[in-house]
């Protein structure tokens, strides 16, 4: 992984009386194992990735307990490992990223939800939506409402959390079904404190074995005629147990407030936007900046099932409630209305009617709400939105704003890394383009997907992790030219081998599939996949960390050095026309196995070398799929390797070689052609020193890590030849001193 958890996991070891501080995510962590967890399985996505990257990292800790973790290849497979605790009393967790995690696992979570469970299940999902959501925007709600599955929403604060999580696996047992507990991106990432309780060793686990499995119970198995009974018992029995159970933990919370003086309204809110909700009372002078506020709130920590007696509790006596809810369609207000007219409680209720329809609902959003809510039904209540007065306020901060900006802030959409191995392929593509045209793009989830921004601007459809083959399998059948579908090797893995590759051959059709190879899921933090380099050597440290999917030699951004070669030595090269991956499963090796025949396997930053693999697959008269490997190790984890050893290469005075690039000013002639084909963020522009010269020049920033794909551009491009290529020497020896003074003196005399 790119970021080490060394501090996170020590405080998983914290014992009863102390103190955790830290973030959500890994307060659910915490939580996991003082509950007596058996196994913990999961597939990488913000914003939950932390949980199952803590717990890989942690496996001795959680060997000590006995407990069973798994990282998973896809959601599907993270739900499925809940069967276990269908037979047996087992606690067991799992996590993904939502709403995209939740799709793939949909056909396990049916299965699951139906027969119920005997040992406490937890999905532990992302809530991803809202206005920092890296997918589409829908809700986990449906899913619950539709497979009887209960949902939490907890408040964003470490304790709510954590008694969340907890209580969750005695609501799962009390009521054999199921638990989701969901985190937006604020609750997993809020800061903030607990007091801890010893971890528990769960009773049956891979230290305490049982000696038989469980007998056969046909009634627990999702099949045909025992479904019916199910479905009857989810609603007669289950959801009963799990409202009595809400009610005996009090998972859902009551904030009273000092509301009796102004009017009878309240708000019932989903645990997971309180905060949000208590920021916009307090900016309405509602609220103060402890939270307390002066209008009673029902914190819906459970937002499926509601428990009406709670409901009604809350309603008597109040004239009108607002429902918050984030998201469409309104499930939890449809559901209080009818449990308010079933009782023949005539309190007025609002919720879409003053809040939006769809989107985040911030602070500034809920203000608005709040205040169309509060002139209608509590008109006391002073300075609002929508008064004049108010108004006059915003439209003179707009005004100051205004003039303090002076124009609108430009946009900066997300981009590759700097050195990303994956840019390079993009370029080959457009000076490709030249020769065989435009082609039809299916692009795909991953850090390959920024290909879709400027200056590549590819992309034709997204249609899901790992579908990018099978979203075109239909275009192919129109298009003269064969479509270029491109996914990661984590997409690969997760749904395109079986849904792109298996597919596209059974059936015959033709298409290019470029597959970059970098080694590692890397948009989620770098985590490991079926093919990811073997991780058994030790390269920069005393702990095992994975080696290069390629051969550092070939890698253009490791210098020429004593650190180098060290690393060499540790990890031999790729012999002509195999993989450099160790391992026993390589993608070439998946792909052969299923019948592919066209294969090729080009780095990335071999430039020209990959426009002509690319201008080959399009004009090869072979019908049927073309792959094309792109191999190139993730910039972020090679810097990890790499960056240590450097730092004590220089710390024991050995000789150090870094390599720089750069523009020569007199050379350049202003086109930008390179910067319009290789978006690198180092090359940029600026001003030029020659008076004469009217256009701003190329120029590379100190950011550069001496990838050299600039270079190749410039050579595969045929552009001006205005890039330099240096070698910063630290330590240097006899030998280099004396050449750095021959190239001065020699230099010297040609400018002379």
């Amino acid at each position: 992984m790119e970021r080490s958890f060394a501090t996170e996991i020590e405080s998983l070891t914290l014992g009863d009386g102390e103190v955790f501080h830290g973030e959500g995510i890994l307060a659910v962590t915490k939580a996991l194992l003082q509950s007596g967890v058996s196994y913990v399985g999961g597939y990488q996505g913000a914003p939950v990735s932390h949980l199952i990257d803590v717990m890989v990292q942690a496996a001795p800790q959680m060997a000590g307990l006995g407990v069973h973790v798994e990282p998973c290849t896809n959601e599907a497979s993270a739900a499925a490992m809940l069967g276990a605790s269908i037979m047996y009393p087992v606690r067991g967790a799992v996590t993904w990223k939502s709403i995209v995690g939740t799709n793939v696992a949909a056909d396990a979570l049916s299965n699951l939800a139906s027969p119920g469970v005997t040992g406490g299940t937890l999905i532990v999902v992302g809530e991803d939506y809202g206005d920092g959501a890296s997918v589409i925007q829908e809700r986990t709600h449906a899913y619950a409402m539709k497979s009887a599955i209960w949902l939490m929403d907890p408040r964003p604060d470490l304790e709510t959390i954590v008694q969340c999580a907890e209580s969750a696996f005695e609501l799962s047992e009390a009521s054999n079904t199921p638990v989701m507990l969901e985190l937006r991106i604020r609750a997993c990432h809020v800061q903030g404190s607990f007091v801890a309780r010893d971890n528990v060793a769960p009773r049956v686990s891979m230290k305490e074995i049982l000696s038989e499995p469980a007998p056969h119970r046909y009634d627990h198995l999702a099949h045909p005629p025992a479904t019916f009974a199910h479905e009857k018992r989810k609603y007669d029995e289950r959801m009963p147990a799990a409202r009595a159970c809400i009610r005996r933990l009090g998972l859902n919370e009551v904030f009273d407030g000092g509301h009796g003086r102004r009017g009878n309204v309240g708000i019932i809110v989903q645990g997971g936007i309180c905060n949000a909700l208590l920021r916009a009372l307090h900016e309405l002078d509602l609220a103060d900046v402890e939270g307390n506020s002066d209008l009673p709130i029902l914190v819906l920590n459970v937002v499926y099932p509601l428990v009406p007696e709670e409901i009604l509790d809350f309603a008597r006596g109040k004239s009108a409630l607002l429902v918050v809810e984030e998201g469409q369609p309104e499930y939890i207000e449809h559901e209080i209305g009818s449990i308010l007219r079933r009782a023949d409680v005539r309190a007025a209720l609002s919720g879409k009617d003053v809040l939006p329809m769809a989107g985040e609902y911030r602070s500034e959003v809920l203000m608005d709400g709040v205040s169309a809510f509060l002139r209608k039904h509590l008109p006391a209540v002073g300075n609002m939105p929508g008064s004049d007065a108010y108004a006059g306020e915003i439209a003179a901060l707009k005004a100051t704003a205004k003039r303090l900006l002076g124009a609108p802030v430009p946009p900066r959409p997300p981009g590759f890394c700097t050195g990303c191995p994956e840019r390079p392929f993009f370029a080959a593509l457009k000076l490709a383009e030249r020769d065989i045209g435009k082609v039809h793009y299916s692009a795909d989830i991953g850090c390959h997907a920024f290909a879709t921004f400027a200056p590549f601007n590819y992309g034709n459809s997204i249609l899901g992790y790992g579908m990018s083959l099978a979203s075109n399998a239909g275009v192919a059948s129109f298009q003269k030219k064969p479509p270029l579908a491109v996914m990661g090797d984590g997409g690969f893995w997760h749904n395109g081998l079986l849904s792109g590759v298996a597919s596209r051959l059974m059936n015959g059709g033709d298409g290019v599939l470029v597959i970059m190879k970098n080694g590692y899921t890397s948009a989620t933090g770098a985590q490991e996949v079926l093919s990811s380099p073997d991780k058994a050597r030790k390269l920069a440290g005393d702990k095992p960390v994975p080696r290069p999917s390629v051969a550092l030699a070939e890698v253009p951004a490791i210098p020429r050095s004593g650190i180098a070669k060290r690393l060499r030595q540790k990890s031999p090269p790729a012999s002509a026309g195999e993989s450099a991956t160790h391992t026993e499963t390589t993608i070439e090796d998946a792909l052969k196995g299923v019948g592919v025949k066209w294969l090729r396997t080009v780095h990335t930053y071999r430039v020209e070398k990959m426009r002509k693999t690319l201008i080959e697959a399009f004009r090869s008269r072979f019908r049927g799929l073309k792959v094309i490997v792109a191999e190139g190790e993730c910039q972020l984890e090679r810097q990890r390797r790499a960056k240590p050893v450097r730092v004590r290469a220089l710390a024991a005075g050995e000789r150090v070689v870094r390599t720089r690039f750069g523009v020569d000013e007199d050379t350049c002639t202003g086109d930008h052609s390179c910067i319009r084909l290789s978006g690198c963020p180092t090359l940029t522009v600026r001003t030029p020193g020659d008076p004469l010269k009217s256009d701003p020049v190329a120029h590379v920033t100190n950011g550069c890590v001496g990838c050299g794909l600039c270079g190749e551009l410039a050579h595969a491009a045929t552009l001006c030849p205005s890039f330099w290529r240096a070698e910063i020497i630290s330590n240097p020896g006899w030998w280099d001193r004396m050449k750095a003074r021959l190239d001065t003196f020699f230099t010297g005399l040609a400018q002379a």
